[in-house]
């Protein structure tokens, strides 16, 4: 599933747990986390990506980019679904998840 978008700023949580992410709004209804690609001008990056179907966002981790692209058309690739969304009672255990999200998509990357 491929998704095309401008890059908008969100709420910034996931940046204070470690996790930039890219931003950008989410019309379909899908939900979850995804192993993908993310696509900025000629270059793809490797990433972890979250389906956020009630904030109708799709925001991505890029494993290996530093920079701004607020305001840039980006597009992001869902290749495949690590597991389906749940909801965390506090941040250690979200950062956890997390963590465990980042290193299950790198190893679908280092599996292709």
């Amino acid at each position: 599933m491929e998704f095309t978008g401008v890059v908008a700023g969100g709420s910034a949580k996931a940046q204070l747990l470690g996790y930039p992410t890219v931003n950008i709004p989410l019309k379909e209804d899908i939900s979850g986390i995804y192993a993908a690609e993310v696509r900025i001008d000629r270059s793809l990056y490797p990433a972890v990506a979250f389906a956020d179907p009630v904030r109708k966002i799709l925001e991505a981790h890029l494993f290996h980019f530093a920079g701004n692209v607020y305001g840039d058309q980006i597009k992001i690739t869902l290749l495949h679904k690590l597991r389906d969304t749940k909801v965390f009672t506090d941040e250690a255990s979200l950062k956890a998840a997390m963590d465990g999200d980042a290193a299950a998509a790198k190893a679908y990357f280092a599996s292709q």
